[in-house]
């Protein structure tokens, strides 16, 4: 069990590595129709992980709960909501395509606020692998190995093209290839390690777990609402990143059912 649970608190990590290594392989540009398919696709694979991964599983861990098994779930969406919003106006970052950092004025790199951005929303999605691992572990007959597997592989397939949209544009930028590597596989480990603390509280919280499931979807839900979707639409008018979030819906919600 404990290689298992090792190989998927590091497999998104995984995935955001390789993607980052695309930086040796591809043009030092990536073009504003790729950039929205890639975008796209994540923030549908984060929809779908959000609902069937863990908003249900904190619903049917509250079931004892009667009419009112919705409020652990609501609550703890709107924690990790608030979560995240704390995290946007106090840490400096830039997200792609912007000129405006957001956050705190700070005299930080162009590129350093380049990472932060995807750093940022790295958190929740590995919050989701820790909490889903820690209800796992605890025996909760509503989380299964599988399941566990599945957001993981999920999460794993969409980090892929976020590593290539952080080194990409780095290299572009002037970054070196290496050092854009490093940079994208730095924006990646701050998902294993909130994997990690995540499963710590939860082990000593597990009473929480639906409140632990439901935050770590707002927060995934506020990174999509708040910069994938607009990212996935900016330029001019595209139907490409709807199509493609559609896709990344659909190739989570297979994968949640099927390995479920």
């Amino acid at each position: 069990m404990t290689k298992n649970v090792l190989g998927e608190l590091f497999l998104p990590f995984l995935g955001t590595s390789l993607g980052a290594g695309c930086v040796f392989f591809l043009k030092e540009r990536m073009n504003l129709t790729t950039q929205r398919i890639l975008t796209g696709f994540a923030a549908g694979v984060m929809v779908a992980a959000s609902v069937w991964s863990l908003l249900i599983p904190a619903m049917e861990q509250a079931e004892n709960m009667g009419q009112l098994a919705f409020l652990p779930t609501v609550i703890g969406f709107w924690l990790g909501v608030l979560f995240l919003l704390v995290l946007d106006r106090t840490i400096p970052h830039l997200h792609q395509n912007s000129t405006q950092p957001e956050g705190p004025h700070t005299h930080l790199k162009r590129t350093t606020m380049l990472v932060l951005a995807v750093a940022l929303h790295n958190i929740p999605e590995g919050m989701a692998v820790g909490v889903v691992l820690a209800g796992w572990i605890a025996g909760n007959i509503g989380i299964t190995a599988a399941g566990t597997l599945a957001l993981s592989i999920g999460i794993a397939i969409q980090n892929f093209p976020e590593g290539a949209i952080i080194s990409m544009p780095l290299r572009a930028e002037g970054v070196g290839k290496g050092r854009a590597f490093l940079y994208g596989v730095l924006s990646g480990i701050v998902e294993p390690l909130a994997a990690i603390l995540t499963m710590l509280a939860a082990g000593l919280i597990l009473p929480a777990l639906p409140y632990l499931l439901s935050f770590a979807a707002g927060a995934m839900i506020y990174v999509v609402v708040e910069e994938l979707i607009p990212e996935a639409s900016a330029g001019e008018h595209s139907n490409l990143g709807t199509l493609f979030f559609a896709a990344g819906f659909t190739i989570m919600l297979a994968l949640d059912v099927a390995l479920g």
